[in-house]
């Protein structure tokens, strides 16, 4: 019989709660800001890390989950009896972490051969960040706990990963172009004309997708390329940081439009923070085009 286990990193962006309750196994980021570093969910919410934000202009910094860390996560499934690890990590493109899991899962056979054939490793680059792999590993769980076999569960987290996008609307881009990792943001130049980027996060790669003038235009816009981009009648997830005003006037708008209210709320952690800052609006959706 199968004991399938479900693991992943920090920048899913579940809330500790909810990983404590369904059992998903999390290895944490650490960063560091202002002189203090911490575990990313494990040691501080996020409503913390934006608290400590403003104490500091400095950028936080962050590294990959080591393969010493996947390894050690690893060996202690494999101890506990499980016969499936499905492993899920932050974008391949924008973070060495993934190649660190596939490291360490050679390393982990070599050093126990006889578990070949009793644990099966399967690791998952999601190709993206925050909720985006969030939700789905969140129902992925639950998948576990009803009964799915591997094979269904895995299936439906790549067609999550192929098929859907995020619409991200950072209010200024000042952390983005600093950390360089988000290169639709780097690219942009409309600041200074009081513009703002609707940047697609999808396929491991970000994209500016419309320009937005005035902050009163930050709503309409965006649930029209919403509305334009997402397949009719299908959820969608709402990410914001430290002020959700603006998130809770989109799904109102959504709704309007499409009738159904947002499947999930949540807040950015500490690594997607340290990479787009603390002040946006995102929603994750199923693209049509895909």
């Amino acid at each position: 019989m199968s004991k399938i286990a479900m693991l992943t990193d920090s920048c899913c962006d579940l809330p500790k709660e909810i990983i404590d309750e369904l059992g998903i196994k999390l290895l944490p980021f650490t960063l560091t800001v202002g002189g203090e570093s911490f575990k990313e969910t494990v040691e501080k919410s996020p409503k913390e890390f934006y608290e400590l934000l403003e104490t500091t202009d400095e950028i936080p910094k962050h590294s990959q989950i080591s393969p010493v860390e996947f390894f050690e996560a690893y060996k202690e499934l494999y101890e506990e009896g499980y016969t499936d690890i499905i492993s899920v990590s932050i974008n391949s493109l924008g973070s060495g972490t993934y190649n660190s899991s596939l490291i360490a899962k050679d390393d982990f056979y070599e050093s126990f051969p006889e578990a070949k054939d009793k644990l099966h490793i399967h690791n998952l680059d999601s190709k993206c960040y925050t909720l985006f792999y969030g939700y789905p590993v969140m129902e992925a769980a639950k998948k576990i706990r009803r009964g799915a076999d591997v094979q269904e569960i895995i299936a439906y987290l790549e067609d999550w990963f192929n098929v859907c996008g995020v619409y991200a609307v950072p209010f200024n881009l000042k952390y983005a172009k600093k950390s360089g990792r988000i290169s639709a943001a780097k690219a942009f130049a409309g600041e200074l004309l009081g513009l703002k980027p609707i940047i697609l996060f999808a396929d491991g790669v970000t994209e500016t997708v419309e320009k937005i003038r005035g902050e009163k235009n930050i709503v309409p816009k965006l649930v029209e390329t919403l509305e334009k981009n997402m397949t009719p009648q299908t959820p969608y997830i709402i990410v914001y940081g430290r002020d959700d005003t603006v998130a809770k006037e989109v799904e109102k708008e959504l709704y309007k439009k499409t009738g159904r209210k947002a499947e999930m709320f949540g807040n950015i952690g500490a690594v997607v923070t340290a990479n787009i800052g603390p002040d946006l609006v995102a929603v994750v959706v199923r693209r049509k085009n895909k």
